[in-house]
């Protein structure tokens, strides 16, 4: 007996010696993080005391070295509260609380090479956030890692949300369809976000935040015997195949963040801020010159691209008389791109640049250029940008990156930081997805990595629900530059693809889009042609890019939408359904005090046969009024709320 005793006892001891186990909650308890270290390092997450994750693993693969990840001891741990408020640059609240618990676990393997890791999760009431950071005295080894098995394991077969690039080289431009994880299959490459509803009262979302020299993460089926998994699989190095390498690295170095988002409603991931919270703060000393707006867009969307002065022009006036501080000329500016000897600083010759510049500072408009990203490579991109600092350029929009890999996260960042030493502004298309990167510099204002309404041109893809998903996937990553505001608007019977492009869905529908998408720089697509004396142009002279506060007041994947923003003491709403007609009835419970008087922009009563027709109304409401929003199949709903005096 006294030796069945003293085996017990000794067998306690190997058991917590290999099994460490931690458990962290969120600030309000909402939260939940379970942390096992033993024979390989696994998590848990719940929230409101339900599990959304399990037995979810990390581990790492190494080109000739060892994989990482196993048989890993505990030597320190430490906890600590992260509570600050902070103010935003690019912002859709005037302030932004980060509020997490942090715990942080510097393990060792147990075994030769004995290498160390911190492992550091954050622990918010709206997600969990995890990363790893290798650590060590060796600083001169360069590691390359093959492959990244973090695993996010669900307990069933939940509805998710997930876009199939189909590729790591790609301009993740592609629907989020709605299937059970087991329908996602091993020749999918699945973007971020993916969203999940793991139950009535549960969603989460899987994305990641600061990718700072390192590959972008796409996700795979996993294998788990006690659930449903997707793991991460990295976008490879150039010319490598997927089992080549995916990054590149010498200690210290850290993965980005890996986010679990989690809300009790769609509604509450799309208010989240856990993404920028999980990035640093703004590294600009004085970033006032970053004043993003809606801007004109001379493209072939509205008529195949003129390069010429009296086109430019034309959109110059259409920003001029809009009040929009903006124009985007467009591709060919400079000529042949995507050439060895295109020069990004030499202008076409059929343009007067200086005089197009003049023009457009006698009109108070600014001009943001287009430039293809391989002639950014070649070029000298510091003097480029001084170059276009001297103009009194704003912006650049860069296009055609089509990759997430670690040479082109690092090559995003070298183009960011160096535009923003020249005062110039940054929209990427052809891009991958947001990371938050915005907080640290803010003159990156907003991207694409997004299937927007240039899509109308050729094909059927943009329908009311691909445009109702939107806001509860790839907009929970970051700005999302659609370029919304088509007023060629047709109903789904009566669409065509053709030039000048039409639009799916109603003109209330198209309005409705400046409000619930986020794009602090908003580049609206029509032609001034489509634009002139038409219904709802009011609204887009009176609409804001940036917020002081925001929030979502109904909304399902798929089917719709509203979304309040306020700037200064007057709200904004815009609401969206999907190919079904619709009824919602929202409270004004979130105005102030007094009396609002409310223009808004609804579909005509005939809006399901004539998508052009809109409705103006103005009312006068207080605060706790019922409003009741009709729409059409396809449909929308805008208003703005301003005090009366």
């Amino acid at each position: 007996m006294k030796r069945f005793f003293l085996t017990a006892f000794y067998f306690l001891i190997i058991f917590y010696t290999v099994h460490a186990q931690y458990s962290v909650v969120s600030p309000h308890s909402l939260a939940e993080a379970k942390i096992d270290i033993g024979s390989q390092i696994s998590y848990n997450v719940s929230f409101n005391g339900k599990p959304v994750l399990t037995n979810s693993v990390i581990r790492f693969e190494f080109k000739q070295a060892p994989p990482m990840g196993e048989d890993m001891q505990v030597i320190k741990s430490s906890e600590k509260v992260i509570n600050e408020t902070w103010t935003p640059i690019l912002k859709r609240k005037s302030a932004i609380l980060n509020n997490c618990r942090e715990l942080t676990l510097q393990l060792q393997e147990k075994k030769f090479p004995r290498r160390t890791i911190n492992l550091v999760f954050r622990i918010f009431d709206d997600g969990v956030a995890f990363r790893t950071e290798f650590t060590g005295p060796d600083n001169k080894h360069e590691y390359e890692l093959t492959d990244e098995l973090t695993t996010f394991n669900f307990l069933a077969d939940h509805d998710c949300w997930a876009a199939n690039d189909g590729s790591y080289r790609s301009s993740q431009e592609n629907e989020y369809f709605k299937r059970k994880l087991s329908y996602l299959t091993d020749q999918m490459v699945i973007g971020l976000p993916m969203t999940v509803k793991v139950s009535d009262d549960c969603y989460a979302a899987i994305t990641e935040a600061e990718i700072t020299d390192y590959a972008g993460m796409y996700l795979k089926p996993g294998h788990s015997k006690t659930g449903f998994a997707v793991r991460s699989q990295l976008s490879p190095l150039p010319k490598e195949n997927e089992n080549g390498d995916k990054v590149k690295f010498k200690i210290p170095h850290k993965t980005p963040w890996r986010v679990i988002m989690l809300g009790a409603t769609p509604g509450q991931l799309v208010e989240s801020e856990i993404i920028m919270n999980l990035n640093e703060p703004c590294a600009i000393s004085d970033p006032s010159w970053i004043k993003p707006g809606l801007c004109a867009w001379d493209h072939w969307w509205s008529g195949e691209v003129k390069v010429d002065n009296e086109t430019i022009k034309k959109y110059i006036d259409l920003a001029s008389e809009m009040g929009w501080p903006y124009q985007l000329i467009d591709w060919q500016w400079y000529g042949p791109f995507n050439l060895p000897d295109a020069n990004i600083t030499k202008v076409a010759p059929q343009l007067d640049m200086p005089g197009i510049l003049s023009y457009a500072k006698s009109k108070n408009v600014r001009c943001w250029v287009w430039i293809y990203s391989s002639d950014v490579t070649r070029s000298d991109w510091d003097k480029a940008c001084a170059t276009y600092e001297s103009w009194g350029i704003a912006g650049v929009k860069i296009d055609f990156m089509d990759s997430d890999d670690q040479d082109m996260v690092n090559w995003y960042r070298r183009v960011v930081t160096t535009a923003a030493a020249h005062h110039l502004m940054v929209d990427f298309h052809g891009a991958f997805k947001p990371d938050g990167f915005r907080r640290t510099y803010p003159n990156l204002v907003t991207r694409e990595g997004v299937m927007g309404n240039e899509y109308n041109k050729w094909s059927l893809r943009v329908t009311p629900e691909h445009m109702v998903t939107l806001p509860f996937t790839r907009m929970l990553a970051g700005p999302m530059d659609f370029t919304p505001g088509g007023f060629l608007n047709r109903t789904p019977e009566k669409f065509q693809n053709g030039t000048p492009a039409q639009v799916q869905g109603t003109r209330a529908l198209q309005l409705a889009q400046f409000v619930v998408y986020d794009s602090p720089l908003t580049v609206a697509c029509d032609s001034p042609d489509n634009y002139k004396g038409q219904d709802g142009i009011e609204f887009l002279k009176k609409v804001k890019t940036m917020w002081d506060d925001t929030k979502i007041l109904n909304g399902r994947i798929g089917e719709y939408i509203t979304s309040a923003r306020r700037s200064g003491n007057e709200w904004f709403i815009g609401s969206m359904t999907n190919s079904e007609a619709r009824t919602l009835e929202i409270k004004l419970d979130f105005l102030g005090e007094g009396k609002y008087k409310m223009i808004a922009f609804e579909d005509a009563p005939d809006a399901n046969i004539n998508a052009e027709k809109v409705v103006r109304t103005s009312v006068s409401v207080v605060k706790g009024d019922s409003v009741k929003i009709k729409m059409a199949p396809g449909g929308g709903f805008a208003a703005w709320l301003e005090p009366q005096k």
